[in-house]
């Protein structure tokens, strides 16, 4: 096990964890731990990246690829979406505030202060290895918090490569690089950070099994977690949808890193009536995606991560076979070098068969047929997770439904109050585009198995602090709420 900032710190197995600082790294006041100071060092990471990104040779994308197995376009894109974050976060650290609330008191005055939490745990998963983590840490960091960072055992040079960087910076502005540090290792030093009541919030990205374990113990203390986890997500295609923009968005979606995305399209809901149109073009799109190497810029499709996940891929394969489906195209390992597998189309299953239901992190779109609205966005709704949906609609009253706006006019009132909403149950909910390549100025997360959790933008800054409801006298009398009289 690994620890940095460096100069690297062995940590024997089993030995209390290294916490790098506990509570806010600011110990003079929560105005320089936030917008002044925090946006300088934002700012300057943000300019770092930037220039690694421009003057290195790619060097930060090489890792990527040659780790993960990304391609290069989306390594890059990946260093580019903690740049952004970083950039959104110099703006958002100067808007960050509670409310002054009027008080049914005279003379008093009622307010909501936040501050930091203190250490935020960062664990993430390998198919993003570097944007997950800046989603949390340049959010954290704003509010005024320290950061442990886990990265996944199998991409640890990029883990390496962007701690240096951060730790680069915050040296250069007479900071100790522990701000942010990082562990290398297994599960038993996740377990650890899981464990550690000096981890004020863990964040934990990851699969919806280890997911659940990770609450449990975090639970266990009353510590706090926020969870990104899986994701069955579903396209869904009416009649009216316009097929130029179908075809895209779910090759992208079901193909784009291999189908190894948290909101990767794995169901393709598609009306009867362009059912068959739909996949005849979706097959032929399929034959022409350029697969080879992740570091040839002109590829688009790479190597599965792990040999365990060609094995869950061929699994799955003949599991929907068993169950009766039919193989359009794909559902062979490729032979060549590396793991790569042909990106798979499988038809003919039932919307609720065991595989359907089962998220396979693999390259496989389950295409299904549907009839009527209500019953799409009922089986959209019924597996256990819910991250991404996306519809393709220019149906106006459609759209609304399917975004949960407006109740559905035709129900009695009191339906209304005590049905389930008649749209998504997703905490993405898409339309006319696919269900995965999220902007962070939005919140991210998803609901039911994915794990309620929220990252990146609008409001998500709130998990990474405390609030406190302050009350403050200023008069020479003390009235108490509710009118209670204590003489």
């Amino acid at each position: 096990v690994w620890a940095l900032p460096l100069p690297a710190t062995r940590v024997a197995k089993g030995t209390k964890l290294p916490i790098p600082l506990q509570g806010p790294w600011d110990v003079e006041s929560r105005a320089t731990a936030g917008a002044p100071r925090s946006q300088g060092l934002l700012l300057a990471i943000c300019l770092r990246l930037s220039w690694e990104e421009k003057h290195l040779s790619y060097s930060e994308f090489f890792q990527v690829s040659l780790e993960m197995g990304k391609i290069f376009v989306e390594g890059v894109g990946e260093v580019q979406e903690y740049v952004d974050v970083c950039d959104y976060a110099v703006g958002l650290s100067r808007m960050i505030g509670g409310p002054i609330l009027p008080s049914e008191r005279p003379g008093h005055a009622l307010i909501e202060q936040w501050n930091p939490v203190g250490l935020v745990g960062v664990i993430t998963a390998f198919n993003f290895p570097v944007a997950v983590y800046g989603w949390n840490s340049a959010i954290a960091m704003i509010c005024g918090n320290a950061c442990l960072w886990k990265g996944a055992p199998t991409t640890s040079l990029v883990s390496v490569a962007v701690t240096k960087i951060i730790a680069k910076v915050l040296e250069d502005n007479k900071l100790p690089g522990a701000i942010c540090s990082l562990v290398c290792g297994g599960a038993d030093i996740g377990t650890a950070m899981a464990r550690d009541e000096r981890m004020d919030l863990l964040s934990f990205t990851g699969s919806t099994k280890v997911g659940k374990q990770v609450a449990l113990m975090v639970q266990e203390r009353f510590g706090r977690s926020l969870l990104e986890l899986g994701g069955n997500n579903a396209i869904i295609v009416f009649e009216d949808a316009d097929l130029n923009l179908v075809i895209p968005s779910a090759l992208f979606a079901a193909v784009g890193t291999a189908g190894q995305r948290c909101t990767t399209a794995r169901r393709l809901f598609l009306h009867e009536s362009i059912h068959d149109e739909v996949v005849a073009k979706l097959a032929k799109a399929y034959a022409q995606v350029r697969i080879g190497d992740p570091w040839d810029s002109d590829t688009l499709y790479g190597p599965l991560h792990t040999k365990e996940a060609v094995k869950m891929f061929l699994d799955a394969v003949e599991q929907a076979k068993q169950q009766g489906g039919s193989v359009v195209c794909g559902g062979k390992v490729i032979n060549r070098p590396g793991n790569y597998v042909e990106p798979t189309i499988v038809t003919g299953l039932p919307h609720d068969a065991p595989i359907v239901h089962t998220e396979t992190f693999a390259p496989i779109l389950y295409v299904l047929k549907f009839k009527e609205e209500e019953e799409v966005f009922a089986w959209n709704n019924e597996v256990k997770q819910g991250l991404s949906s996306s519809i393709f609609t220019k149906d106006l009253g459609r759209i609304f439904r399917w975004e949960g706006t407006f109740p559905d006019p035709k129900e009695e009132l009191y339906l209304i109050f005590v049905c389930r909403p008649k749209g998504s149950d997703c905490g993405i909910v898409n339309v006319n585009i696919p269900t995965s390549g999220a902007e962070i100025g939005g919140a991210f997360g998803g609901e039911k198995h994915t794990g309620g959790g929220r990252e990146s933008g609008s409001d998500s800054w709130k998990l990474y602090m405390r609030r406190s409801t302050c009350t403050i006298n200023y008069s020479k009398d003390l009235p108490l709420a509710q009118g209670i009289k204590f003489q």
